[in-house]
């Protein structure tokens, strides 16, 4: 098995170049290319998410394989819909067993030719492109937001446009949010009716000359578990491309870390993290918004001790894994005993049991848990990450960024 040994360094200080934003990165590639491919994308991420991206937007295929990308699934589903032609798109064996029935049921309300390769309401699908009507759609809020924003995207293409009604508690809103802001700098007419209501206008796209990708907030969650787990008191990370006011709703990552004893000062070229001495005993948060930064949050309030109760988690039983799941049978190795409640909440009261010598985290497959559990050596002590690789689905430098930040990386 592949894997790796992490150690903590003695001193944090570092200046590290973040990926570019695979949230931003996806959208702007698919925008673009529902602008006639006129518009030239900077800044790309160099993920795998956003690979295959890349990949099936060059041309079409007889299939599309994705690997592990849920984004580019659903995104790609309603794209595929709305383009001339016919392909199958498919994915791991994770994938096939990620729903994707909620797409399909709207894109079919829409006069999609959408069929199911396998099993009903899971990838792989047969697809056959066309022009679409529009309308009305109604659409439950409290699944992936990826649903929402792969039905507005296509909105301006469709006879009539898109009227979508979201029902139910809305999760992830800053990411509906982020397609709306990226739909207009491509020309769109895009706005919210409502609170639970969107309006799309049948007017073709007018894309920019060029659209540059901000660095990614989310990626950042790690950097700032580190100076708050740090034991060195001058802490300092210098993360470049990040700014105030981002369209990525995980930029909220500065305040919630503020009350975990990590300041945020704002620069003219990014951010800079210094460790304070502030740290609250208890932690608690709405994360709907915010679904990505629960693991790392998750981590961070049990190494460092802080009791949490962290809400609005259910979209994460459907993500690369079981997040949930995930994060309680790991961190129990670290000897932390994590509570869920309601299928919604992770929660966290101090209790504590002895820790394995030498932990070996799973990852699941899931680049998140490899990346927010790995910086918990700081307080722990050594431990292993096992299947590091899965890194690259969307951070494909983290573990040489470590390094370069003095942690000890060895395979042992």
């Amino acid at each position: 098995m592949n894997r790796i040994r992490i150690s903590t360094p003695k001193r944090l200080r570092a200046d590290i170049k973040l990926p570019a934003s695979k949230s931003i990165s996806n959208r702007a590639l698919i925008l673009a290319a529902l602008s006639g491919g006129g518009a030239r994308v900077k800044n790309v991420s160099d993920c795998d998410d956003t690979r295959v991206m890349v990949s099936a937007l060059k041309g079409r295929h007889e299939v599309i394989d994705i690997m592990a990308a849920g984004t580019a699934m659903r995104f790609l589903t309603a794209y595929l819909s709305v383009t001339d032609g016919s392909c199958l798109i498919t994915g791991t064996e994770r994938m096939r067993h990620r729903p994707i029935g909620v797409l399909v049921d709207a894109l079919r309300q829409l006069g999609a030719k959408v069929e199911y390769a396998g099993e009903e309401g899971f990838p792989p699908l047969h697809i056959t492109g066309g022009r679409l009507r529009g309308g009305r759609l109604s659409l439950p809020g409290d699944v992936s937001s990826q649903y929402t924003s792969a039905l507005l995207m296509i909105g301006p293409l469709l006879q009539g446009g898109l009227r979508l009604t979201l029902t139910g508690h809305i999760v992830s809103r800053p990411y509906i949010d982020m397609t709306l802001s990226l739909m207009r700098e491509f020309g769109a007419r895009a706005r919210w009716k409502g609170e639970d209501e969107i309006e799309v206008e049948a007017t073709p796209y007018t894309p920019p000359a060029s659209y540059t990708v901000e660095n990614d907030w989310s990626a950042a969650s790690y950097w700032y578990e580190m100076v708050a787990l740090s034991r060195d008191p001058g802490a300092e990370v210098t993360l470049p491309g990040l700014r105030r006011g981002s369209v990525q709703g995980d930029s909220r990552v500065a305040e919630f870390f503020s009350p975990l004893g990590v300041e945020t000062e704002f620069t003219a070229n990014g951010v800079t993290l210094r460790k304070s001495s502030r740290q609250v005993e208890r932690l608690e948060l709405d994360l709907a918004g915010q679904p990505d930064l629960a693991q790392t949050l998750v981590a961070t309030c049990a190494a460092a001790g802080v009791a949490f109760r962290l809400t609005g988690l259910q979209s994460l039983k459907i993500k690369e894994t079981d997040r949930m799941a995930a994060l309680r049978q790991e961190l129990a190795k670290l000897g932390f005993v994590i509570d869920e409640e309601g299928g919604d909440t992770l929660l966290w009261k101090g209790e504590r049991r002895e820790k394995e010598e030498l932990p070996a985290i799973d990852t699941y497959d899931d680049h998140r848990m490899a990346m927010a559990l790995a910086p918990c050596c700081m307080t722990c002590g050594e431990l292993v990450i096992n299947n590091p690789q899965v890194v690259s689905k969307s951070y494909p430098d983290y573990w040489a960024d470590l390094e370069r930040a003095s942690f000890g990386i060895v395979k042992p």
